[in-house]
């Protein structure tokens, strides 16, 4: 019998990059001639990548932007966030703990996220956290993304494990819409990036710190989908 496995959202959920991905929209609002994003703002921004981060920030400013204006500002903005990786990032209070914590109890654990492969990867590495994951998977590692479950069900399927013993832990609509569409228990942290409470979307469990994370919750989730 395969491994079960505990997926992570990256951006808001496993690790805090609100900072620097502030800091890289910022670069680019300032190459446009706009004006800064505050922090405020971030959680109606982020979810689906640095593209259209972008474009929700000038949406907000009511801006219009060409396809090659934006091309040239997703340029910039890899190229601001990739240098300067990992920035003020840091893991959230008790991540690192919690996939240590399953690893001990027989978990694969892995990374899906919106965030390009690469950066992904890159961030993980840099934080020292890359030995702990069977599989980090980004927007561009497939030919889909999040919200397509087909994300989540290849990041698990390249794991080497099974999508029937899986659980995922997001921060957003996004993550919640994704684990549900597969099928799969998801655990919603409500300590990230997103402008409506996660109760809304209707996750199976809402943790307010990763202490609250348990392999006894997750084996609960796995025999509630197994029944």
């Amino acid at each position: 019998m395969k491994r079960p496995i505990v997926v992570f959202d990256l951006d808001g959920t496993l690790v805090d990059t609100a900072s620097d991905l502030l800091a890289s929209l910022n670069h680019c609002l300032g190459i446009a001639g706009l004006a800064h994003a505050e922090p405020a703002q971030l959680r109606s921004f982020v979810g689906m990548g640095g593209r259209v981060m972008i474009e929700r920030a000038f949406a907000a400013q009511q801006k219009s932007l060409s396809p090659t204006t934006l091309d040239k500002l997703q340029a910039a903005f890899l190229d601001h966030y990739g240098g300067n990786i990992p920035g003020l990032s840091q893991p959230y209070p008790g991540a690192v703990a919690a996939v240590e914590r399953f690893a001990e109890a027989g978990y694969a654990a892995a990374v899906c996220t919106n965030k390009f492969e690469g950066l992904s990867k890159s961030l993980i590495d840099a934080l020292g956290l890359s030995s702990h994951f069977a599989a980090i998977c980004g927007q561009d590692t497939f030919a889909f993304r999040k919200p397509d479950p087909r994300h989540l069900l290849e990041t698990i399927a390249l794991a080497g494990c099974d999508p029937e013993r899986a659980i995922m832990i997001g921060d957003s609509r996004t993550d919640i819409d994704t684990a549900k569409a597969a099928g799969i228990p998801v655990v919603a942290v409500d300590f990230g990036y997103t402008d409506r409470h996660v109760r809304e979307f209707e996750p199976s469990r809402i943790i307010s710190h990763f202490d609250e994370l348990t392999v006894a919750m997750a084996d609960d989730l796995l025999r509630a989908v197994a029944n």
